[in-house]
């Protein structure tokens, strides 16, 4: 896969650009704060249809067209899939009223206007920033969010089921806080228990089968960075376990310890669904008087371990950097394996924290990438052989300039 043309209206700091992309290596080089994240923004957003570094998508607007009561960023791409050229546009919508200012999201593939769950996966990108750090060392919130955004793009049924998922979750929370205050029925929950757990099965599944594939592939990534001397392994915890006891369960979470390996890719869609909802069946009565679901995918966890040892609570900070970006490395193989096209990698200020070794290593791992996206501030990070062979963009106050070699 092979993005080919940019396009920025009104997104971040850039009110116009327009760039044709090679294929290879491209660095992005300039300051800080002059852009250069933002086109790995833009082009992330197309692959997840979400931005990894906006707590509101509103922010991605142009600061200046955002003033008006109508205001339009678009990103739009033209991107080669094998032997197919596509057109994916993005337009990011503030809208004025009576009722405010309002914001909505469009996505067109072709020139079709699509839901945005359904255009997920048809551009593929792998992206690591220095934030991501926040993935082993931050909450498990920030953990299930990665495996979301990584199988939404490779598993066609995952956006929809992540969907259908919190919708139901939604309202069966709700139902639980009504039956907890004012009492009524308890029967009533066993529509949404049949509604949570016909896509949560499908979100576990996914997840199982996801982390053991993304071990194996970074358990191989890691050990060549940190040159054999430790061992990557991913720990994947569901709220609801699928080889568990009833009585495995502390407070709606698996009691087991965190190095217990558990093979569970030989349970079937319709054995977890079975099992969640016998689950969900037992622990009713905690629930209303809890008033919220206890146990399902969002509660799951993720830990990451090198040598047996949990990153997230022990490792330095040259351990989680080296983990996250054996993950992402893993990730673009793994993507390609699923698919069957290598994803665009972008790498955002990725050498700053490196030793050289590593660094060495990093850049000839990138060299047998389709095409990769790299930012930095300083090129003498970079080895003279890498650059000479690499496409060299001046990224300056939100403009972007090719640099001849």
């Amino acid at each position: 896969m092979q993005l080919t043309h940019l396009s920025l209206t009104n997104f971040r700091n850039f009110t116009r650009l327009d760039l044709d992309v090679p294929g290879g290596t491209i660095l992005l080089v300039g300051d800080n704060a002059q852009g250069k994240t933002s086109v790995l923004e833009a082009i992330y957003l197309l692959a997840t249809m979400t931005s990894f570094h906006a707590s509101s998508e509103r922010q991605t607007i142009n600061f200046i067209e955002a003033r008006n009561p109508l205001a339009v960023g678009r990103i739009v791409a033209d991107f080669q899939r094998g032997s197919e050229a596509h057109r994916l546009e993005i337009r990011i919508i503030q809208e004025g009223g009576n009722g405010g200012l309002r914001l909505r999201k469009e996505a067109l593939l072709d020139g079709v206007k699509h839901k945005s769950s359904t255009v997920v996966g048809q551009f593929n990108a792998v992206l690591f920033l220095p934030q991501m750090l926040s993935v082993i060392e931050g909450s498990p919130e920030e953990r299930r969010r990665y495996l979301n955004l990584a199988l939404a793009q490779v598993v066609t049924h995952y956006a929809p089921a992540l969907s259908d998922y919190n919708k139901a979750l939604t309202q069966r929370n709700a139902l639980l806080k009504q039956l907890n205050e004012r009492g009524g029925d308890p029967t009533q929950l066993a529509y949404w228990d049949e509604q949570v757990t016909a896509s949560g099965a499908q979100l576990i599944h996914a997840r199982i089968r996801a982390v053991q594939e993304l071990e194996r592939q970074g358990a191989k990534v890691h050990g060549e960075l940190t040159r054999g001397e430790e061992v990557l392994r991913l720990s994947y915890q569901p709220s609801y376990d699928p080889l568990a006891r009833p009585n495995g369960y502390v407070n709606g979470q698996l009691g087991l310890p965190l190095d217990a390996a558990a093979d569970r890719s030989g349970v079937s869609v319709a054995e977890i669904r079975k099992g969640f909802q016998e689950a969900l069946a037992r622990l009713r009565s905690e629930e209303i008087a809890r008033g919220v679901t206890v146990i399902g995918p969002h509660r799951d966890e993720l830990r990451f371990l090198s040598n047996g040892i949990d990153l997230g609570d022990y490792g330095s900070r040259g351990q989680v950097r080296t983990a996250m970006l054996a993950l992402k490395i893993a990730e673009v193989s793994w993507m390609k394996e699923k698919t069957g096209h290598w994803p665009v990698l972008l790498l955002d200020e990725v050498m700053a924290e490196l030793d050289p070794r590593r660094r060495q290593d990093l850049l000839a791992r990138i060299a047998g990438v389709e095409q990769a996206l790299l930012t930095t501030t300083d090129l003498d990070l970079f080895a003279p052989g890498f650059t000479q062979q690499a496409a060299l963009w001046n990224v300056h106050g939100g403009r972007v300039s090719k640099v001849n070699p």
